[in-house]
């Protein structure tokens, strides 16, 4: 979570939402970052975690994640929980709920749905205190504009 965390961190040099994600392989090594960049790329699909699912596939030549784990600092929203079922990845662990937009639990919950193709394992809450202060200040102290929405 850590590594995620600083991608977040790195999202506010581009006024993106701060929200960081990494795939980590079975062994643990990172295969994948990525951090919000919808605001830097003008890309509205530009989430940190397809941002980092995407490098983790070009990595391993093969879009069949079927062996990693995705952290990504906010719960992932439903357009994020399609590329992790897609990519067939069995874990997903996230920082802090996402009450407006979630699909891990919060509003939604597609990852674990067992009418799908592909269930996640989803762990919850991990530095979720730091991973929802990086947001809660973010969106306070009006750096972006929030008139466009969330995320």
């Amino acid at each position: 979570m850590g590594q995620a965390l600083d991608e977040a961190r790195a999202a506010l040099e581009t006024d993106d939402v701060p929200v960081g994600a990494v795939v980590v392989d079975g062994s643990g090594a990172i295969i994948g970052v990525g951090r919000n960049e919808r605001e830097l790329r003008q890309d509205p699909t530009a989430h940190a975690e397809v941002v980092a699912i995407r490098q983790a596939a070009w990595k391993l030549d093969d879009w069949h994640l079927t062996d990693a784990t995705l952290v990504v600092t906010l719960e992932p929203c439903i357009m994020c929980a399609g590329a992790i079922l897609a990519a067939r990845i069995p874990r997903v662990v996230f920082g802090a709920w996402d009450d407006k937009a979630g699909a891990a639990g919060s509003v939604y919950d597609v990852l674990r749905d067992r009418r799908l193709n592909h269930s996640v394992e989803v762990v919850a809450g991990i530095e979720a205190d730091a991973c929802g202060e990086l947001l809660t200040t973010f969106f306070r102290d009006g750096r972006w504009g929030g008139a466009r929405g969330a995320r």
